[in-house]
């Protein structure tokens, strides 16, 4: 360290971070001992997907992989409102959420201007001719005047031209136009509610995808120390299919919402719809086109972007051996794993090194802390006693949907902080795994649809203006229902063989002295899996 301190072969924090990669791999300290000497040994976890995130982002590879996943699942609105959901959470399980929404709104305005061209000539097609006459009698034009952009955004980077086919003579009548602008602008509406939706569902599935996934990790080692059943590859096995029933559930109810389920999905039709759906088609073809081949950077990022995933997921977990019998038992966390991956990123070749990185470990875990010590948590999980009369199969469905709604308000780094020292109070109250009102809880936090204050992806969303807050409303009301029946048979389906939620775990005992001592614990509370 002292060389490369002085040579400054790596950028100084970088080399700083050597301990971290050394230590635990050579067997000279635990990981649990060395973390703390910076911050809390999560927002390690949490340090290694930002900067990871980032080197993506650094050479376009998400705009290479929205565009290919685009043009595989086609042009048909279905189809590209499920490309879109499937690459705004794919990237979500890596990048941030409100990353993942900025970057993949401008590519779905694009595709649909080049489907149904301009949307203020749009709006003026769905009007009657009698609404367009007052229009102009009051004054204003349905002609759009646009002016030069002052800088270029990502989509106009992409190509605004469409394919040499000759247009279609335009028989319909008047109304005919104007019922097919109200189903074209439908479609509009459903493309951009999906990205924000898809994004947080999508961060749900991966440990780094989401904040209060970490909080999560980062209170059970606070509260119940000896509890090692969750890390990269045990709640990846969970919750990415849970991401993925939850994902196409959000489809059909999108799609169907917004008139993308019908005859077309299995017919071709010869029309103007089909002549706009092959320009889209032909858009999207020319501007992965121009991304080029992939360079030299972008295949070693595509390498150690897999190598994360893979070796993250495979360290230990659970139902097989993982790597991690290769090293000393207990020394080698996820931690470790991220920051020899990302550190690996800061001395890599490529053809424009960039040795820029960036963190900001955000804490939060003062509060949590300080509803444990000052017997916060115990008192409010004192005042939830009446949830201890209730079934735990429906008291998972009410934790989930009481925080789903409270996270509609509040952050949900914020309401998980808040609440996660509460439900595990309650769980050991009512002498249930914790992990089985835990694990729900964190969940549910992420599952903000209904309102455009829930999430930055959310606001950015229907900061495009071409949304109303009914239409969130009435789109993610049915969502979050989705999601609470998503997560409740989640939770007592594979949840409770992978986490044994049937018994109650030796390393759950009471983590504050104001628990009641004559609370009896029973060592194995049966749990009803039926929903």
């Amino acid at each position: 360290m002292a060389t490369f301190w002085c040579t400054e072969a790596l950028p100084l924090a970088v080399t700083a971070m050597l301990p971290i990669c050394l230590f635990p791999t050579l067997g000279i300290l635990p990981a649990k001992m060395v973390c703390p000497q910076y911050f809390i040994e999560t927002n390690f976890l949490f340090l290694s997907g930002l900067v990871m995130a980032s080197s993506i982002e650094e050479w376009g590879l998400h705009r290479r992989i929205a565009l290919k996943v685009l043009s595989i699942v086609g042009v048909k609105p279905a189809w590209l409102i499920l490309g879109m959901m499937l690459t705004s959470s794919f990237l979500s399980m890596w990048l941030s959420n409100t990353a993942t929404t900025a970057m993949m709104l401008p590519i779905a305005n694009a595709i649909l201007e080049s489907l149904f061209g301009d949307l203020e000539s749009l709006k003026q097609r769905c009007k009657s001719p009698e609404d367009r006459d007052n229009t102009v009698i009051n004054g204003q034009s349905s002609t759009k005047l646009h002016s030069l952009p002052s800088e270029v955004s990502e989509k106009q980077t992409l190509s605004t031209e469409g394919t040499d086919a000759s247009e279609l003579p335009d028989v319909r009548t008047t109304e005919e136009i104007r019922s097919e602008s109200e189903y074209q602008l439908k479609v509009w509406k459903g493309f951009l509610i999906c990205i924000p939706y898809a994004a947080s569902i999508g961060g749900t599935a991966t440990l780094t995808g989401t904040a209060p996934n970490l909080i999560l990790i980062g209170q059970l080692k606070n509260y119940f120390p000896d509890c090692d059943l969750i890390n990269f590859g045990s709640w990846f096995a969970f919750a990415f299919p849970l991401m993925l029933l939850f994902l196409f559930l959000g489809w059909l109810w999108i799609s169907f919402l917004y008139g993308g389920l019908n005859a077309r999905l299995c017919f071709t039709k010869h029309d103007h719809r089909a002549l706009a759906e092959s320009r889209a088609k032909a858009l999207m073809e020319d501007d992965y086109r121009k991304l080029g081949p992939m360079n030299f950077a972008e295949g070693a990022i595509s390498f150690f972007f897999v190598l994360f995933a893979v070796l993250l997921f495979t360290r230990d977990p659970k139902f097989v051996t993982g790597w991690s019998v290769f090293f000393k038992k207990g020394y080698v966390s996820d931690a470790v794993t991220g920051v020899i991956i990302v550190s690996i990123l800061f001395f890599f070749p490529s053809q424009k090194p960039s040795l820029k990185w960036w963190f900001d470990p955000k804490g939060g875990f003062a509060m949590a802390k300080a509803c444990e010590e000052s017997g916060l948590a115990s008192w409010i999980g004192g005042h939830l006693q009446p949830l201890a009369e209730v079934p735990p199969a429906a008291a998972v469905m009410l934790i989930t949907a009481f925080l789903a709604c409270f996270t509609e308000f509040a952050s949900n780094t914020a309401t998980i902080i808040i609440f996660l020292p509460v439900i595990a109070e309650l769980a050991l109250r009512v002498s249930v795994n914790p992990l089985y009102f835990m694990i729900p809880a964190t969940v549910g936090c992420s599952y903000a649809f209904m309102l455009p204050v829930s999430t930055p992806p959310n606001s950015i969303a229907f900061a495009s203006g071409h949304l109303m807050v009914k239409d969130m409303v009435k789109t993610g009301f049915v969502m979050n229902i989705l999601g609470i029946l998503s997560v409740s048979l989640a939770m007592n389906t594979w949840g409770v063989a992978m986490f044994s939620l049937s018994s109650y775990p030796d390393w759950a005992h009471p983590f504050n002295q104001t628990i009641k001592p004559n609370v009896h614990l029973p060592t194995a509370p049966s749990i009803n899996t039926t929903l």
